[in-house]
């Protein structure tokens, strides 16, 4: 899907000079309070603006990943919208690797996120987020199934957290009921040292507690 793309990866010759224009968007979701409270490396990866079709890679694995009964049957049930959960348990030790590209038509991003999966074909979950929507942030996955998103900082890292689900039917925007939405999902990039982060993935329902966790580390290519 990106091979036409540039990667920016370790190489001597450093990033593109398209990677190097200053973007805003998530310091203006933010603000500055909330922005200022990120350490220096969130705040340059998230500030890092790609040219349009450029990527950026990141390499690393998964340290753990816990389904519930409930989540593990939601996660195959959401397959036919691309499979955005975790399919599986695992202690760990996979190899796994995100690509953000700029989208140049929409002005948004496309994150792909793919995982080895021991013995089966790897799962990759693809997904599009946009600057736009009630919380000025909205990620979608397929099937027309997507979320608004509303930024939250902390010392250590930056949070994505779901706010309202929706569905995409015939050009028309569908927001789920409460009963229907599968709980409040919160995404964290949190700072490990100035070349590595960890990803985790959270869900959890009012109801039946946590159905997903997930926790990766990724190396960044610009300063390992």
């Amino acid at each position: 899907m990106f091979a036409a793309a540039r990667m920016l990866e370790p190489s001597g010759t450093g990033p593109t000079k398209s990677a190097t224009l200053t973007d805003v968007r998530f310091r203006r979701l933010l603000g500055e309070d909330q922005w200022g409270r990120l350490p220096l490396e969130v705040r340059r990866r998230f500030s890092k603006r790609l040219g349009p079709g450029d990527s950026v890679v990141y390499r690393g694995r998964v340290l753990e990943t816990r389904l519930s009964l409930l989540g593990w049957a939601l996660a195959r049930l959401l397959a036919i919208a691309g499979a955005p959960l975790p399919l599986e348990r695992s202690e760990g030790g996979e190899a796994a690797i995100v690509t953000v590209t700029e989208d140049g038509r929409s002005g948004g991003q496309v994150w792909s996120r793919s995982y080895v999966r021991n013995g089966r074909f790897p799962q990759t979950i693809h997904s599009r987020k946009s600057f736009t929507g009630p919380t000025g942030l909205q990620e979608e996955v397929g099937a027309g199934v997507g979320m608004s998103l509303v930024l939250r900082a902390a010392d250590d890292r930056l949070e994505f957290i779901s706010e309202r689900y929706f569905v995409t039917v015939a050009s028309r925007r569908l927001r789920l009921p409460r009963l229907l939405e599968p709980g409040r999902l919160i995404v964290t990039h949190r700072e490990v040292t100035a070349d590595r982060f960890e990803f985790s993935l959270d869900l959890t329902h009012p109801l039946f507690g946590r159905l997903v966790h997930q926790r990766a580390e990724f190396t960044d290519p610009e300063r390992s």
